[in-house]
């Protein structure tokens, strides 16, 4: 239940990071709402990340050289689900930051479950 709870934190500190820099962009310097979605992205891994292996997963002892490159491949495929949805819900006409809302939810539930079962899990016979 802990885990649970800080991954709820620290994705929400990240979808939040995403969101804002999202909104920024488009909103104060008329970016393309799909190209600040990837800059929003990329911050917002850092956050997760850094955030994840050391709160929510830390429990599992991954080493974060192991971790680091599982977990991007986790961000890449919820960023790929993410841009897909996003764009579908952009050309369906929802407003580009209640449309960042859902998909931000939408993906979460997937990243969680990659992320304790597969990129922090800790390798056999590794040590932290």
């Amino acid at each position: 239940m802990k885990s649970l709870l800080w991954f709820g934190a620290v994705g929400a500190s990240a979808a939040a990071v995403h969101f804002c820099v999202v909104w920024l962009l488009v909103g104060a310097w008329q970016w393309p709402a799909l190209g600040a979605n990837v800059l929003g992205f990329l911050l917002a891994f850092g956050v997760s990340f850094v955030g994840h292996h050391r709160l929510t997963f830390a429990a599992q002892q991954a080493r974060g050289r192991d971790a680091l490159p599982r977990f991007f491949g986790v961000a890449l495929l919820g960023f790929a689900c993410n841009e897909l949805l996003y764009a579908l819900l952009l050309q369906a006409g929802v407003e580009y930051r209640l449309a960042l809302f859902i998909v931000l939810l939408a993906v979460a539930a997937m990243t969680w479950w990659l992320g304790r079962h597969w990129a922090f899990r800790q390798r056999d016979g590794a040590s932290s």
